[in-house]
């Protein structure tokens, strides 16, 4: 992964930055803040394509890319379902303390 920075100095500071992703270039104009979490997401989609060209032969850049994204849709969707299903789980474990000292102070 290759990055590169441009500072510019506007109201607002930009960054640009240039992100190499699957043997191109992509070059962003973000905020500041969110440089660590692209680096990031790029260095995982790097590692993410090797392991998909090295496990399943795909020399495809595009399929290897739709499975990353697939991958990484995946995982935001389960971590969705499990808060959900968390919030399931407090809510009925806070009704069943409100019930108890309900009873309780009755």
């Amino acid at each position: 992964m290759c990055v590169s920075h441009n500072y510019q100095n506007n109201n607002m500071a930009k960054l640009k930055i240039k992100l190499s992703i699957a043997d191109r270039i992509y070059p962003l104009t973000i905020n500041p803040d969110q440089e660590e979490g692209l680096r990031k997401a790029a260095k995982k989609i790097e590692g993410m394509i090797k392991q998909f060209e090295q496990s399943y032969a795909v020399r495809d850049k595009q399929d290897v890319l739709a499975m990353c994204a697939l991958q990484f849709a995946a995982q935001v969707e389960q971590k969705s379902i499990d808060k959900d299903s968390d919030q399931v789980h407090v809510k009925d474990r806070l009704q069943a303390l409100h019930d108890l000292l309900h009873d309780h102070l009755s």
